[in-house]
C-alpha cells in the first residue's frame, strides 16, 4: 500500500522503515527536511509540504500522523482537512488522549474524511521485533488498512478494539499499567540495594534469573538487565522521571469510573517526586516534628 508518514521521530522513522522493508510505498514528511532526506535514502518518496504530501498520494489517500499529542496533531489535521477529499484516511498513531480522537473524527467526518486511532507500543525496538497496536475507528476502514498493520506488528500483534477512541483508550490503560510495573521493579531493586547483602548482588544477573520462568518475568525486566549490564549501579543517570500524559489520563478515567487504581496513582505521584529537590512538603514535615516533639532537624545554615 502507499501512505505518508508524518513525523519522523524515533517511532515514526522506524515505523516508516519497517513499512518500506515490508514492500509498502512510503511518502516521508517531517517539519525538518533533514529527516525526510534521511528516509529518502532508505527508499521513501520525499515530500516537503502537506500540499506535496497530497499530490504524491493516490486516492484514497492514507496519512499516518506520528506526532506528539496535543496542538501539533490538531494543526496538521486542520491543514489536512482542507487538502484531503472524501474517502481519504487520517491515522493518528501518537500517544493521544482518546477524547481528542472523538473530537477530531467528528471534524474530519464533516468533509467525509475517515479517521482511525492507533495506540502503538514497542519503542525503539519496534523496527526489529514489530509494534503492538491497539486500533479504533470504523471497522471497514480497519479491514482496508490491515495490510499496513500486519507489516508493522509481530504475529498477533494488532487488535481492532472498537469505535473511534477505543484504540487510544486501551493504549492509555496499557501505559498506566506500565507505570505500576516499572515502579514495582524500581522499588524491588532498591530494597535489594538497601540490604546487608547488596555487595554480593549482581542486579543484571538477578534480572536475568527472574526472567527464567518466574512469575515476574517480562520484557521490562529484560530491559532492566540490559541497563544493569551497561552500568551496574546506574550511576550514569539521575533518578528524574518524566511522564508523557497517559498515566494522568488513566488516573482521571479511574476517578470518573470510580475505580480504585491505587498502584497506578502512586506510581505517577512518585514520578512527580523524582523531579523535586528538597521539596517543601518534606520541610513542613521536619518542622512539624521539631515543633511537636523537639525532634532534630538538619539545618541549611
Amino acid at each position: 500500500m502507499k501512505l505518508t508518514m508524518i513525523g519522523l521521530g524515533r517511532m515514526g522513522m522506524n515505523m516508516a522503515k519497517r513499512l518500506l522493508r515490508g514492500g509498502h510505498q512510503v511518502v516521508a514528511y517531517n517539519r525538518s527536511p533533514e529527516k525526510t532526506n534521511q528516509l529518502v535514502e532508505d527508499g521513501a518518496i520525499g515530500a516537503y509540504s502537506l500540499y506535496e504530501v497530497t499530490e504524491k498520494l493516490s486516492t484514497p489517500r492514507i496519512v499516518w500522523v506520528m506526532l506528539p499529542a496535543g496542538q501539533a496533531v490538531d494543526d496538521h489535521i486542520h491543514q489536512l482537512k482542507d487538502l484531503f477529499s472524501p474517502g481519504d484516511i487520517v491515522i493518528d498513531g501518537g500517544n493521544t488522549y482518546y477524547k481528542d480522537d472523538i473530537r477530531r473524527a467528528k471534524l474530519l467526518d464533516g468533509k467525509g474524511i475517515r479517521f482511525m486511532d492507533v495506540g502503538v507500543s514497542g519503542g525503539i525496538w519496534g523496527l526489529k521485533i514489530g509494534y503492538c497496536m491497539m486500533i479504533g475507528g470504523d471497522k471497514e476502514t480497519f479491514k482496508q488498512l490491515e495490510p499496513i498493520f500486519k507489516t508493522l506488528a509481530p504475529e498477533e500483534g494488532y487488535l481492532y478494539c472498537g469505535a473511534t477512541g477505543a484504540g487510544h483508550f486501551v493504549k492509555m490503560v496499557h501505559n498506566g499499567i506500565e507505570y505500576g510495573m516499572m515502579q514495582a521493579y524500581g522499588e524491588g531493586f532498591e530494597i535489594l540495594e538497601a540490604s546487608d547483602y547488596s555487595e554480593s548482588f549482581n542486579y543484571a544477573e538477578i534480572a536475568h534469573l527472574w526472567n527464567q520462568g518466574s512469575v515476574v518475568r517480562s520484557w521490562l525486566l529484560e530491559l532492566a538487565e540490559e541497563a544493569f549490564r551497561k552500568n551496574a549501579k546506574l550511576t550514569d543517570i539521575k533518578g528524574y522521571v518524566e511522564d508523557s500524559g497517559e498515566g494522568r489520563w488513566t488516573i482521571q478515567q479511574a476517578l470518573d469510573s470510580g475505580v480504585p487504581a491505587n498502584v497506578i496513582t502512586l506510581s505517577l505521584l512518585r514520578r512527580f517526586r523524582s523531579r523535586q529537590e528538597d521539596p517543601f512538603t518534606d520541610r513542613v514535615l521536619a518542622a512539624l516534628r521539631r515543633e511537636f516533639g523537639g525532634h532534630a532537624v538538619v539545618s541549611t545554615e
